[in-house]
């Protein structure tokens, strides 16, 4: 059985330019939430741009196939693929402060695919998004629809992009570090919400961060990347129990423990560095043979 979202194979370059991510292939079921972790830069974040068909001009897909819901979107024509997309997927954007159109009241900018994307009519839209505003727990909803971003706090407007993203039910959610913009307190109830709120509708979530901290609480697999190609995937408890690959093994070493400072951070050995290299150019010599 196909899971949900079903990656295979795929590689995205730069236009005339090297490769940004290298036969990237992942599984996500319905109901699964799938952590990409990596170092900025690792192609985290471009994985789902792939998935979404939002990837810069300057990128494009070279090869592979991405299965949603038992269709290959790479088939679809263009205007096909968005259709599909706008049913089933959504994304939570990484930066509250500046996701939001400022010049818009947010009620609009939540109904706005309901009614545009989905034929929605704008009064049930205008129910949907009081009840979702609810859902998120925000106090006065109606107050909040006619608000302008500048009026709300960095968490307000993330709860806003959660209820946005979970408006039309859609099947498959991409966080895209949903908690960056944010500070400790705030990102702890964000994280708590995106938890229930995937909980609740059964939706897949591929979850992108570069937090192995936020990746233990929320997620059931993940997937650790470096330049572009997945060097480890893996159960949750199985990777922080023993995780196979030196640099998975590295980071987890590198992260900062809050509890004991005495050692103070510790960089990825150069060793390390030096095998992934040698891994990445022997699959770049091996795809071009």
């Amino acid at each position: 059985m196909i899971a949900y979202l079903s990656i295979r194979n795929l590689s995205v370059s730069l236009s005339n330019g090297p490769e940004i991510l290298r036969s990237i292939s992942l599984d996500v079921d319905a109901g699964e939430v799938h952590g990409l972790v990596g170092e900025s830069g690792a192609g985290k974040s471009i994985i789902g741009k792939s998935v979404l068909g939002i990837l810069p001009r300057a990128m494009g897909i070279t090869s592979g196939e991405i299965w949603l819901d038992g269709v290959n979107l790479l088939s679809l024509s263009v205007a096909q693929r968005r259709r599909r997309i706008g049913a089933l997927a959504a994304l939570i954007p990484q930066d509250p402060l500046t996701a939001l159109n400022p010049s818009r009241r947010i009620g609009p900018q939540i109904t706005r695919r309901l009614v545009g994307i989905l034929g929605w009519s704008k009064s049930a839209a205008q129910a949907r998004a009081l009840e979702l505003l609810k859902e998120v727990h925000i106090e006065n909803p109606e107050h909040v629809m006619r608000s302008y971003p500048h009026e709300l706090s960095g968490g307000m407007r993330q709860r806003v992009l959660i209820a946005s993203a979970f408006a039309a039910e859609p099947k498959l959610i991409i966080a895209d570090e949903p908690t960056t913009a944010l500070d400790v307190t705030v990102q702890k109830q964000i994280l708590r919400l995106v938890g229930e709120m995937q909980a609740r509708h059964r939706t897949a979530l591929l979850f992108v961060t570069h937090d192995l901290g936020v990746v233990s609480k929320v997620c059931d697999h993940l997937s650790v990347l470096y330049a572009g190609m997945i060097v480890e995937k893996s159960q949750m408890r199985s990777f922080f129990a023993a995780p196979s690959h030196p640099y998975s093994r590295a980071l987890l070493a590198a992260s900062p423990k809050y509890d004991d400072l005495s050692g103070g951070l510790v960089p990825v050995p150069q060793a390390v560095i030096d095998q992934l290299d040698g891994e990445i150019t022997a699959f770049d010599k091996g795809s071009r043979t």
